[in-house]
Formats: C-alpha cells, structure tokens, sequence
C-alpha cells in the first residue's frame, strides 16, 4: 500500500509530532523549526558547512531577540544589526551573510507548504512573518564587497614580503634554532600561492601528487601543472576542481617549489606523509590559521599595510598577467572564476601600465596619421 504524502521534507509532519504533551512547547517547537529547516537544505543538496553556519546565526539572532520566530519584529532587525557593526565592528560581508541566512530561514517558515505557520497561530496565536526587507537589509549591489583597502600588491611590495620572508629563515637558522623549516614553509607558500594564484585553502590543501609535468613546457620540468582540488565550491557542490599551468612570467618559483620538495620537506615531513606542506606533527596539511598567522608576521615585519592580505597575492597573479599581456578567458580559467566581470574586479592594473597602454594609442595615431598624409 502506498504511503500517503505529508509534504516536503522539513514540513511540520516529517520533524514535529503533533497533538504529543510537552513541558516546554515553544521551545520543542523552536528545535524542530531548525531541524526541518536543516532537512530542507540538506534535501537541496547543500553542504554540512553551509548548513550548520546557518543554523548558527539563525541560533544567535534568537539569543539576541530573546523571543522565539514567530515573535521576531523588524525593530529587533535594526537593534541586531545596529549592535553587530557599530560596537562589534562586523564587515559588511559579514552582515550581508547574516541577513540572507536569517531571511532564507523565515521564507522557509513562512512558506505554507511546510506548515509551519499554520502550527504556530494553533499553539500560539502568532505567527512567523519576514521581517527582512530591502529597507532594513544591506543589498548585494556589486560582486565584491571587500573594503577598498583590498587590493594587488605592487611588484616592489612583493619584492620587500618575500626578501623579509627569506631573510626569517636566513636569520633563525644562523641562530641555531629549529623553526627554520616553519619559516622556509610559509616563505615558499607565499611564492607559490602569487605564481599559480591561488587562494589560502587551495595552497594549503595541496599534495605532491597535484604537482605534475606539463608535455608541451618541459622547461618547467615536474612543476608545469599544478592540479587544484580543494577550489572554492559553490552553494550545495563540492569542492572547485582545475588545473593551473605554470608561465614564463613565474618561472622562478618553480626552483623554489622544487627546493622545497627535495631539499627541505624531507627533513620536516613523516615518511608516508603526501602533504606538500605538512603541520607541525606531520599528520595534516598546516592548519588555516596557521597559515595566516605566520603569513601577518612576516607582512608586519616587511612594513606593509594591514589591508593587503594573503589574498591580494592571488590579486597580484591576476593583474600582473593582465599587464605581460595574457589573453583574458585564459586569466580567468587560471584562476577559476565563473563570469569575466569576477576577474575585472581583481585587476589593479599600475599607473606605468597604463601610461604605456596611453603611449601606445598615441604612437598608434601618429603613425595612422602619417601614413595617411603621405597617401595625399
């Protein structure tokens, strides 16, 4: 006999059991509204990640509102958000995040589909309502919402990081300590991430295996392609996969990837260790915050701006192709961008790039001009 259907997943009758006596009923209510509305995500395919970071928030608005969803209002949306910038300080991506986590959740309880309206006006005679509109929410105007300080490095910038990374490991090995091996690590990182462009957590996440020959550049030898797996996902897939291939214009990092590989790694990782940079114990790739510690030091120490991050590396990549000339589509697959206008954003192109590029048109004229003058 078929079962009869009781709606989508995450709707009252697949995650609340009705008509049952409990102690505390709006909090009993309260839990299985984010049970089914993790159900309903997880049914759209949407990571663990994703959903329990949304749960997250969702659990944080209600602890601020002190009133459970079918209670919330919007003057309690603008004391949230009011708090959460002006004395915590939160980025706007930051805000932008937790005004769409929490409006998803209150289309997903004010959906009649899933019955959770109707539910609540029986037990409580309220009701949720959406609370978050255009007028009281930031609207995601542009692709980025990075502050402006965010931009590429300029060459003499990156020449200072990366003499100031090399000069750490120079100067703790002299004196005899054992955080050498640390130091070159987060040196060669850092090389590594500008030259093929990568993002923190796809560097980190690399394997000597993702390391590999490419046929038609054998001057790079065993680091032509660098194969990517851990690229940023989007909402509800896995990981990002791509291959990033070496170019001229970097061939100096591959000596030092290869220094790392042969020379230093050996002496740092466990023998069946496949991680290319490997934590201290050896066990996994060297943690995130890790990474970024050791990077903001050596970026303090070098004397540079605290808005240049260990993304404007992956900034730099971009611009400083665009300026060697490299077609655009090409940029954009290196870098694994969905749409063009993402790679434009990263662009900085510098003031002498530009002054050539001017130069160039003039000199083009004149030549057209001249050409033309001499035809009469």
């Amino acid at each position: 006999m078929r079962t009869p259907e009781v709606g989508p997943v995450g709707s009252v009758p697949l995650v609340l059991r009705c008509g049952t006596g409990v102690l505390n009923e709006a909090e009993t209510v309260w839990v299985a509204m984010l049970d089914g509305w993790a159900a309903q995500q997880f049914a759209r395919n949407l990571s663990a990640g994703t959903v329990e970071g949304r749960r997250s928030t969702v659990m944080r608005f209600r602890r601020f509102a002190e009133a459970y969803p079918w209670q919330w209002t919007a003057s309690v949306v603008d004391e949230f958000f009011l708090e959460l910038r002006a004395v915590k300080g939160a980025a706007r991506s930051t805000v932008l995040g937790y005004q769409n986590a929490l409006r998803m959740f209150l289309e997903y309880l004010t959906d009649p589909a899933y019955g959770w309206g109707e539910q609540c006006w029986e037990r409580f005679g309220e009701h949720p309502a959406q609370v978050f509109h255009e007028w009281n929410t930031a609207r995601h105007a542009q692709d980025a919402v990075a502050t402006p300080g965010k931009r590429p490095y300029t060459r003499d910038e990156l020449e200072d990081l990366f003499d100031c990374a090399d000069d750490r490991v120079l100067r703790i090995r002299q004196a005899g300590a054992k955080g050498w091996i640390p130091a070159f690590r987060t040196a060669t990182i850092m090389k590594v991430a500008y030259a093929w462009g990568l993002r923190r957590n796809e560097v980190r996440c690399l394997d000597l295996v993702d390391i590999a020959t490419n046929p038609r550049a054998p001057q790079f030898g065993n680091a032509g392609i660098i194969y990517v797996r851990h690229g940023k996902a989007m909402r509800g897939s896995p990981p990002k996969r791509r291959s990033v291939l070496t170019v001229p214009e970097f061939d100096w990092a591959v000596e030092c990837l290869r220094q790392w590989t042969d020379q230093v790694r050996p002496l740092y990782a466990p023998a069946r260790s496949t991680w290319l940079w490997p934590s201290e114990r050896g066990t996994a790739a060297i943690a995130a915050d890790s990474l970024s510690r050791a990077f903001n030091e050596v970026k303090r120490e070098a004397g540079l701006d605290d808005d240049l991050d260990f993304h404007s590396l992956r900034r730099s990549y971009v611009t400083h192709l665009i300026e060697a000339g490299y077609d655009a589509f090409f940029i954009q697959q290196q870098v694994g961008h969905e749409h063009a206008s993402t790679t434009s954003i990263y662009t900085g192109l510098s003031p002498d790039y530009r002054a050539r590029v001017v130069d160039g048109a003039i000199h083009r004229m004149a030549a057209a001009a001249m050409t033309t003058s001499k035809e009469y």
